[in-house]
């Protein structure tokens, strides 16, 4: 088995925090989720997440003009410049604090930030200059007298426009012009939310809090700001003209020549005083001014129902003129300005919506409402989502696999079931039948239904061909259920109690209990049926040190107890049925043999873990290492490996054989979620004791005091802020072995053998002879067997692929007859990944057709990878074909008719009303 698995894709959580925006061309959108940022595709429905993760989240981001680049920054302040062709990390800054928001000026040379009080522009390193450092600062605005929360570049990139706290917009300059050196506009009550330029002009839109709207009309255009010849402040250089006009007196009198006094007439004096108004005043008519022309008011009605009714963010598309308006009880406006007519109003939410993008044509509108997790794309011509993605409100607790890995279910503390396709990573159904936890999830052999077992007393089985909650099993007393399994042919069902220790059977078909096994003298755990047709044995893991197996088929309640050494966390069979692992509170992984009931082998692993401080313990991470142990287990699709995790950021991959790790994922970096660090940072131990145990609030809950006062917030006053601490909740292999699935504090995390493998050199049994040049002159001298083995030994995709396409149909059957059994299961491999992206599709399925009929047995994992992608094509073609079919009739029932049938058939339409095509005909 290869153990080369990468970070592929983040699914289960949408949104957290920051900005969402869309790109140059408007088909994707860039979402922070956490550390990491995932590029959302709306035109081929994929995401796709940046393999690029930061130390904490991601609060602001932007994409500069050319749509190569992209700015992100952290909620501490580190900026990384990200490549969007290589997907690397170019070049990196480090701010000092928090940045508000940060903006690209519209030639790309340019970017804006803002800290606090303060606004830095800065050189994008994307363009060349000459200088060794990457970010070079080239001016610093600290004007203002409260944070500033949001920027916009007029489109001469020339001035830029800041909303703070203070109710104020300034005015900034990225060069020293002669007309202009800062301008203050005033005029609302509450803060700035947005500020927008208008295309190719310098009027000016602002939004604040309260709902107020303000246009403002700029005196002169942009073509009219005069650029210093001497790239200097004002400031220093009226200081610069004091020094040179004493210097010039100074030279005056020394050579002081005496002359007789000529006295001027009053005359003379009036006439030149009034010279110089007038070129003041011509002076004073050049520079930039704005003139308020209104004030208007939106959300009026909204205020006064909720008086916590805000506006929470606003964006403006400058082609179209239509600003977009989001309030904090999940309402958005959108106007048409300058006139400012309301032209459309939706309710997408209860919850606040922190962020709004509009795409580069203006049809396309996208929200962000973090308390949810939720991301949705409207059109708003047309009233409809072009996407609609919400993740679990809380942690995902369970997930499973489809047998044929194409979908992954997960169960959450929302008491939400979420299903996800693989491929595109997307949700596209939510079930909501459950009022509480979701602890378990099993799916059937069968690929029909899915089982799901909740904290609220009930076992729900869901089917996926009609999306509904078929079957309901219930015990005689409300019990907790803490898991359930399913066994292989899908007629049997188990669930375990956590307050109640007993194990209930029962039958999907006719949904009554069956039996109900008692012998536990703990909660129950974990239970797991075997995966093999001929056997019906279930087993079960429980907090009394016992793991006990079942024959449920037999009447009889009796069964074979295992004593282990310590309570039990999970049991999980091995693919052929033949042997159990179980995970045990002191960190160790026992191995069983399910006949014998003896141990096989153990796994000591609770060192590998990690200790995984959190910033509130007051233990060491030697003793906070004796409470680590692996809460989920799982083995690998051939049964030869074992994953495990807990409580920890590690992610453990185990040899059964040897009994030796083989690998660790990490698989975060994020230290905004807790415990992710093994040790404190000291500078946070006082005298008094731990710094993190003090509550900070934020400016809007009583400034910096770490004390809440009554009244100062509405709520419960014993409401606190925690960070989330990091720990993975299930692991699950998928059954075609390419991939495994960690359901974390951050998401749902995928890890695949096919992720990032360009440059990765893995031959298998290869000779001397084995090389791409050989492998190209066997191909010219159509020694098709010969190529095809010397490059399943370079196990390089693209020489694989080159000689499954070079050989030609009527020689396909005979390359496989010649082919060992192992070079074929490998090519058979190949050909699954060849078929999701290759134009050869009846060419690869003769190779498919070839090797099947050619040998009997292969690996179960091979073939399930196959039946995977010849479903997804399945479903791809199917849609084309039946839209191809009924196109070709119409075509067809037309062509048939001569001119002078055509003829009256249209004269009958016309009479009778109907279209051109007959109902017969039209589908």
């Amino acid at each position: 088995m290869k153990y080369n698995y990468k970070f592929q894709n983040l699914l289960g959580t949408v949104y957290r925090r920051g900005d969402i925006l869309f790109t140059n061309d408007g088909n994707c959108v860039f979402s922070p989720v956490g550390n990491k940022i995932t590029l959302y595709n709306l035109k081929q429905n994929k995401s796709n997440t940046l393999p690029v993760e930061s130390h904490f989240n991601y609060t602001a981001i932007d994409v500069s003009p050319n749509g190569s680049v992209l700015l992100a920054i952290n909620e501490k302040g580190e900026a990384q410049m990200i490549s969007l062709l290589t997907c690397t990390v170019i070049h990196r800054y480090k701010f000092k604090e928090q940045v508000n928001a940060v903006k690209f000026s519209p030639d790309g040379k340019l970017f804006a930030a803002c800290c606090d009080d303060t606004v830095f522009i800065m050189t994008a390193p994307c363009t060349f200059t000459g200088e060794f450092r990457s970010f070079i600062m080239k001016r610093v605005f600290k004007k203002a007298h409260d944070q500033v929360t949001c920027l916009d570049w007029s489109s001469c990139g020339k001035l830029l426009a800041a909303g703070s706290k203070d109710t104020t917009t300034k005015i900034y300059t990225s060069e020293y012009m002669d007309n202009l050196n800062m301008c203050s506009l005033s005029g609302h009550t509450d803060k700035i939310v947005g500020v927008f330029f208008e295309k190719k002009s310098l009027d000016l839109i602002t939004v604040s809090r309260n709902g107020q709207v303000c246009l403002w009309e700029a005196s002169i255009d942009a073509d009219d700001l005069v650029k210093s010849e001497v790239q200097i402040s004002h400031k220093k250089r009226r200081k610069l003209q004091k020094e040179a006009e004493l210097e010039d007196d100074e030279v005056d009198e020394e050579n002081i020549v005496e002359k007789d006094k000529e006295y001027e007439s009053d005359q003379d004096v009036n006439m030149e005083s009034e010279i110089e108004k007038k070129q003041v005043k011509v002076e004073d008519d050049k520079r930039l001014r704005y003139k308020k022309l209104g004030r208007h008011y939106i959300g009026d009605a909204i205020r006064n129902a909720s008086h916590k009714c805000r506006v929470s963010a606003a964006a403006y598309h400058k082609g179209t003129k239509i600003l977009v308006t989001g309030f904090t009880t999940g309402i958005f406006f959108l106007h048409e300005m300058p006139d400012v007519n309301l032209v459309h109003t939706l309710s997408i939410s209860e919850h606040r919506i922190s962020s709004i993008a509009l795409s580069a044509q203006g049809d396309w509108i996208a929200f962000g409402c973090p308390n949810i997790g939720q991301l949705l794309v409207w059109e708003w011509q047309s009233e409809q989502y072009v996407m609609k993605q919400q993740g679990h409100s809380l942690d995902m607790t369970c997930l499973a696999y489809s047998p044929d890995g194409l979908y992954i279910v997960t169960g959450g503390y929302d008491g939400k079931v979420k299903v996800w396709n693989t491929t595109s990573g997307f949700c596209f159904v939510t079930f909501n039948e459950h009022k509480s936890t979701v602890t378990s999830i099993v799916f059937s052999a069968n690929k029909k239904f899915f089982v799901s077992s909740s904290l609220d007393g009930t076992v729900r089985c869901y089917d996926l061909t009609r999306y509904r909650n078929f079957r309901t099993l219930t015990s005689p007393s409300l019990v907790q259920f803490a898991c359930a399994a399913v066994d292989s042919s899908g007629e049997l069902c188990a669930a375990g109690g956590h307050d109640v220790f007993e194990i209930f059977v029962w039958s999907i078909k006719f949904g009554k209990l069956l039996e109900v096994l008692g012998g536990h003298e703990a909660p129950v755990a974990s239970l797991a049926f075997s995966p093999t047709l001929s056997s019906s044995r279930l087993a079960s893991a429980s907090w009394d040190k016992t793991v006990k197996l079942w024959n449920c088929v037999e009447t009889s309640s009796d069964c074979e107890t295992i004593q282990l050494t310590a309570d039990a966390l999970q049991v999980a069979f091995r693919p052929d049925g033949e042997e159990i692992a179980v995970s045990t509170l002191d960190g160790n992984i026992s191995f069983f043999n399910v006949t014998t009931s003896d141990q096989t082998g153990s796994i000591e692993g609770r060192s590998d873990l990690g200790s995984g401080r959190a910033d509130t313990d007051l233990i060491t991470p030697q003793k906070m290492l004796k409470t680590k142990a692996f809460t989920t287990i799982c083995y690998s699709s051939d049964g030869s490996s074992i994953l495990g995790a807990g409580n920890s950021k590690h992610v453990c991959l185990y040899s059964i054989r040897e009994s030796v790790l083989v690998k660790k994922f990490v698989i975060t970096q994020n230290r905004s979620l807790d415990a992710v660090n093994d040790f404190i940072n000291r500078r946070f131990l006082t005298e008094f004791g731990n710094m993190a145990l003090v509550e900070n609030r934020d400016a809007l809950e009583g400034g910096d005091v770490n004390i809440r006062l009554p009244g100062v917030k509405a709520g419960d006053m014993a409401d606190r802020k925690v960070k989330p601490e990091v720990r993975v909740h299930c692991v699950r292999f998928s059954p075609t072995g390419e991939s495994f699935a960690v359901a974390a504090t951050e998401g749902l995390m995928l890890y695949s053998q096919n992720a990032g493998l360009d440059g990765t050199f893995r031959p298998y049994r290869l000779e001397s002879g084995s090389t791409p040049l050989a492998v190209k002159q066997l191909l010219e001298q159509r020694s098709w067997g010969a190529a095809l083995v010397g490059a399943l030994q370079l196990n390089e995709h693209d020489v694989i692929q080159q000689c499954v396409e070079a050989v030609p149909p009527t020689d396909i059957e005979l390359t496989v007859a010649s082919l060992e059994e192992d070079y074929t299961h490998r090519l058979l491999n190949t050909i699954a990944r060849l078929l999701e992206d290759s134009r050869h599709l009846e060419h690869l399925l003769l190779w498919v057709k070839s090797i099947v009929t050619a040998k009997k047995k292969f690996p179960q994992p091979v073939l399930l990878a196959l039946e995977k992608v010849l479903t997804v094509k399945y479903s791809q073609l199917s849609k084309i074909c039946d839209f191809n079919k009924y196109t070709i009739r119409c075509i067809k029932s037309v062509g048939e008719l001569t001119p002078k049938q055509e003829d009256e058939h249209m004269d009958s339409d016309h009479s009778s009303g109907r279209g051109t095509f007959s109902d017969s005909d039209s589908d």
